[in-house]
């Protein structure tokens, strides 16, 4: 089912979205669904990064949150220069994860 969203902006920001949708070849409503989902999947995975950062949740747990792989988490926490910590606890919650689907 579909909701309907709206929201003000500004002039250069309509600018730049009709420049998209001249080079996408596509309407406008096509063009802020892509490019809200393209947000909302940075702004995952951004967010998964922090709490991991802080040690509040498990490498399985962010790469969920993220919307990710164990693998592909593993390539972003490398991409985005964070260490990884990873625990005997951690890897114990990543086998029941795991394990639970």
């Amino acid at each position: 089912m579909s909701k309907i969203v709206s929201a003000r902006i500004s002039e250069d920001l309509e600018k730049e979205l009709k420049l998209i949708e001249k080079i996408e070849k596509t309407d406008r409503a096509t063009v802020i669904r892509k490019l809200l989902s393209m947000g909302v999947s940075e702004w995952k995975k951004k967010y998964a990064l922090d709490l991991y950062r802080e040690g509040k949740v498990s490498l399985w747990k962010a790469a969920k949150i993220a919307g990710l792989s164990l693998w592909e988490m593993i390539d972003l926490l490398a991409k985005e220069k964070v260490l990884l910590n990873y625990t005997i606890e951690d890897l114990r919650e990543d086998i029941e994860a795991a394990l639970e689907g």
